[in-house]
C-alpha cells in the first residue's frame, strides 16, 4: 500500500511504500477511494494537539470498499462501501461510554490521529465505528461528511432549535449544516473573513439569508452561533451577535486562545459550550438526514501523493468547500 506519513509534527508528509494491513479481531479493512481533508489533521500536522502517534498516516474522512474482514466481523460487510469518521475506537466500559456519551470516552483512538488513518490506499479500522454507506455512490461527494457533516450535525443538535443560526467560518462543515438548515426550515447566517467575496457568495447560493465578514453584526439578533473557524476571539464576537439566552457552539477541536471579554456579552442566559467529537449515533442521524436534505457538497479533487499541497490549500483558505484526496 501506499501512504502520507507523518513523521514529525511541523514537517511535510512523506510518501511511503508500506505492508499491507492485515485487520484484528473485530477489524475490518478498507480500499480507500476517497479521503477529505480536515482542518483536524491540519493541527495534528502543525503540533497543535498533544502527543499524536508518530508516524501516523492522517485523515479521518475515509470512504472506501470493505476487502478484507478480521475475525468476528459480519461478512455481509464484505465488497461494501463503508465511511470511516474521526473517532475510532472506545473502551466501552467508562462511565462515559456507558451513560450514552461516547464521544467523552476516557479511553478513545481516533483515526488520524492515535491511529493510521485515511491518506493512504488502504486502512485497516474496527468494524463497530465503519458506517455503510448505502446509497452514496460518489465516494468524493460523500468523503466531507464523515466530519464536516458528522461534527456539523452534532453542534446544531448542541445549538438547539433556534430559527437564526449564524455560522463563523464558511468552509466544509458551514457548506453542509447550511444546506440542512434550509432544509429545517431555519435562516442562516454566513460569517466569513473579512472581505472573502467568494465564500459569502457560495453561502448566498446554499441559502442563506445574509452573509459578511466575522467582524460584522447580522441584521438581527441570532437564537444560537456556531464557531468552525479556529479563531478565539470569535467567541466575543458571536456572543454579541446572540440574542439574550442565546447559545455558542465552538464546534472544532482545537482553537487559538479566547480573549478576555466583558461579562455583559455573557450575562442574561448566554451560553458558551463546546463540542468534542461525535458518537455512533450522530452517524446514523446524520447519514440518514443528508440524502433527504439534498446535501451536495462542493469539492477540490488531489492525487494522494499531492497531500501536502492539499493542505497548505486548507491553510491558506485556496478553495471553497472540502479537498478531497483521491489515491
Amino acid at each position: 500500500m501506499k501512504a502520507m506519513v507523518l513523521r514529525a509534527v511541523r514537517q511535510p508528509l512523506v510518501l511511503e511504500e508500506r505492508p499491507d494491513p492485515q485487520p484484528g479481531p473485530g477489524e475490518l479493512r478498507v480500499r480507500i477511494e476517497a479521503c477529505a481533508v480536515c482542518r483536524t489533521d491540519l493541527h495534528v500536522v502543525d503540533g497543535e494537539l498533544p502527543d499524536p502517534k508518530v508516524p501516523v498516516v492522517p485523515g479521518h474522512e475515509i470512504v472506501g470498499i470493505v476487502d478484507r474482514l478480521g475475525p468476528g466481523v459480519d461478512g455481509a460487510l464484505l465488497g461494501t462501501r463503508v465511511g470511516i469518521p474521526w473517532l475510532g475506537h472506545t473502551c466501552g466500559h467508562c462511565p462515559y461510554c456507558v451513560g450514552g456519551h461516547e464521544n467523552l470516552c476516557d479511553a478513545p483512538a481516533f483515526t488520524g490521529y492515535s491511529r493510521d488513518g485515511g491518506f493512504a490506499t488502504s486502512v485497516v479500522a474496527d468494524a463497530a465505528f465503519a458506517f455503510p454507506l448505502v446509497g452514496f455512490d460518489d465516494p468524493v461527494a460523500a468523503a466531507p461528511l464523515m466530519c464536516a457533516g458528522l461534527i456539523g450535525w452534532r453542534s446544531l443538535t448542541i445549538a438547539g432549535e433556534g430559527h437564526r443560526i449564524g455560522l463563523y467560518g464558511f468552509g466544509a462543515a458551514a457548506h453542509i449544516l447550511a444546506q440542512v438548515c434550509r432544509w429545517q426550515g431555519r435562516e442562516v447566517f454566513a460569517f466569513t473573513r473579512p472581505g472573502d467575496r467568494a465564500a459569502q457568495e457560495m453561502a448566498l447560493r446554499l441559502g442563506a439569508r445574509w452573509a459578511g465578514g466575522s467582524d460584522e453584526l447580522p441584521p438581527v439578533p441570532l437564537d444560537a452561533a456556531i464557531l468552525f473557524a479556529p479563531v478565539g476571539s470569535l467567541v466575543p464576537a458571536a456572543l454579541r451577535a446572540v440574542r439574550k439566552g442565546g447559545r455558542v457552539v465552538c464546534g472544532g477541536i482545537h482553537m487559538s486562545d479566547i480573549p478576555q471579554f466583558p461579562y455583559r456579552l455573557l450575562w442574561e442566559e448566554r451560553q458558551l459550550v463546546s463540542v468534542a467529537n461525535l458518537t455512533r449515533r450522530d452517524a446514523v442521524e446524520f447519514l440518514e438526514i443528508a440524502p433527504k436534505a439534498g446535501v451536495r457538497t462542493t469539492t477540490t479533487v488531489y492525487p494522494l501523493e499531492r497531500a501536502n499541497e492539499a493542505l497548505a490549500d486548507l491553510r491558506a483558505g485556496r478553495f471553497q468547500g472540502a479537498a478531497v484526496l483521491v489515491p
